[in-house]
């Protein structure tokens, strides 16, 4: 009697084990086993062979990268509720794709910026692992379809990032940069889990897909509940986009932090908290989009202006740092990011390509410009807007990969794929009806184009004293960073040459 019970039962316990679609995961997975090994690896190699702990870490963010290449065919999803198979934990879709080819690519760029730095200035194996880890959380959050997954992925992402800012040890600026950042994002997350909270007491589910259809119903003593988990989750993750008001500790961070740790926060670290954002809105609380969408366009408006206004304030001073400056305009971009988002709220047909397309061609010309800095900063350690004076006369190739990424950052030719990303986004808040959220975005490329001319102009003017200014002997640039400046060059040219393979590349990673 005992056997057939026990036979009877094997197809129940049988369906209740999921298959892992290792496929689908390996992005995520990849880059968070090549960290295990680079950690490990730190405890056996001597100093002098530490160095291959970078080709390795970048081997890896490559081999991430690569493992992109076999989801491109369709959507696949995997960690599924077994009574309801449409409600999956991890979703590899085209959205989750293009976001991965971002932070991925940015990871990978950040690690050869850092091959030379490491060596010299920072532990070999905590950054690596650092990285890699950051990496790893990066990745896994695009794909994150549930909210206890998409907090899990968000501090995977973020706390390794604390660590890196402040791993200049000694340096007191490093110090106080990392405690800012981590005291700015430990209050996001406690208000994130907070605004989680209610929203599951409402609702009963932490998958997105079941959230957005259980708040079409939300019983009428709930509903204020509801309401107060939506805006505090919102909250949550202005404070990860840089969205002011919460915006404060950027310009400090990016300025104390290891100038390839300050490269990858503003482009990695935005592009997760504007997936993040993403996901929670239009996934999870389209209906509720009436809350979100005008607190959105408030912040986008506000945040644009603020960056700007700041970055402006940067120029005339011979001592403004180059770092600070793009960390301010890091802060005016990401005021364009959040357009799209709040035209989403408006508008039946959802916008969000154009953010992707807008974060896209933001990753390549701020890592490009990042990279200018480095190399800039090997001869002129503070790295001030002044030092850039005459670059043309030393290095003409820099100088002119230099103006182009700034030209594509102010929206004008030849950097045609920085205006093709800011029409975009200006039309998307046309046809979302938002016309005077229109009006503040172009006033603020107009008052962008002050200090991104500015900077251009410099490049090109004849150093003061150039007897003394320009060396004798010319420091060659190191291999790693030519790479990088000239893949980001390379790929803004590309993408202004045919800049509808963006907008096609994006409308596909529409839900």
């Amino acid at each position: 009697m005992t056997a057939p019970t026990a036979l009877a039962a094997a197809p129940v316990q049988g369906d209740l084990v999921q298959a892992v679609d290792w496929a689908a995961i390996a992005p995520p997975t990849i880059a968070a086993v090549v960290a295990l090994a680079v950690l490990v690896a730190d405890l056996f190699l001597p100093q002098a062979r530490k160095p291959l702990l970078a080709w390795t870490a970048t081997a890896g963010l490559a081999a991430a990268l690569l493992a992109l290449l076999p989801l491109s065919a369709g959507d696949r999803a995997t960690f599924c509720l077994t009574q309801d198979p449409d409600a999956c934990s991890y979703t590899a879709d085209h959205f989750t794709l293009a976001i991965q080819l971002l932070v991925l690519g940015g990871a990978l760029l950040t690690a050869l910026l850092s091959v030379t730095d490491t060596k010299e200035k920072l532990p070999a194996g905590e950054f690596w692992f650092l990285l890699l880890a950051s990496a790893a959380g990066a990745a896994l959050l695009p794909a994150s379809r549930d909210l206890a997954t998409l907090v899990v992925a968000l501090e995977v992402a973020s706390l390794p990032a604390f660590a890196l800012v402040g791993l200049k040890r000694g340096d007191r600026m490093s110090g106080e940069a990392a405690l800012k950042f981590f005291l700015s994002s430990v209050t996001a997350t406690a208000v994130t889990l907070l605004g989680v909270s209610f929203v599951y007491a409402s609702t009963g589910t932490l998958h997105l897909t079941e959230i957005a259809q259980q708040l079409d119903d939300v019983p009428a003593q709930l509903g204020t509940l509801a309401k107060a988990g939506v805006a505090l989750t919102l909250v949550g993750f202005a404070f990860k986009t840089a969205a002011a008001p919460f915006h404060f500790w950027v310009p400090d961070t990016y300025v104390g932090a290891p100038l390839p740790v300050a490269a990858y926060l503003s482009v990695v670290g935005k592009a997760v908290g504007f997936t993040g954002l993403i996901l929670v809105t239009v996934v999870a609380f389209p209906s509720y989009a009436d809350v979100w969408g005008p607190a959105l366009a408030v912040l986008a408006a506000l945040t644009m202006t603020v960056g700007n206004v700041a970055a402006l304030r940067q120029v005339p001073t011979r001592a403004c740092s180059a770092v600070r400056l793009l960390a301010w305009s890091s802060v005016g971009q990401a005021g364009y990011l959040l357009v799209p988002i709040a035209a989403a709220a408006y508008s039946s047909d959802l916008q969000i390509g154009a953010t992707v397309a807008y974060a896209l061609m933001y990753a390549v010309v701020n890592l490009g410009a990042f990279a200018v800095a480095a190399l800039v900063a090997r001869t002129h350690p503070a790295n001030r807007i002044a030092d850039y004076r005459g670059l043309y006369a030393t290095r003409p190739v820099t100088a002119l990969a230099m103006a182009f990424f700034l030209l594509c950052l102010a929206g004008l030719p030849p950097g045609i794929i920085g205006l093709f990303a800011k029409v975009v986004v200006f039309a998307a808040a046309v046809d979302a009806g938002l016309g005077w959220l229109a009006v503040i975005m172009g006033v603020n490329v107009v008052v962008a184009l002050y200090y991104y001319l500015r900077w251009t102009a410099i490049l090109f003017r004849a150093p003061e004293g150039a007897a003394e200014q320009v060396p004798a002997v010319r420091h060659r640039a190191p291999a790693p960073v030519t790479v990088t400046i000239a893949l980001t060059a390379v790929a803004g040219v590309l993408l202004s040459g045919y800049p509808q393979w963006v907008l096609r590349f994006a409308a596909s990673t529409l839900f």
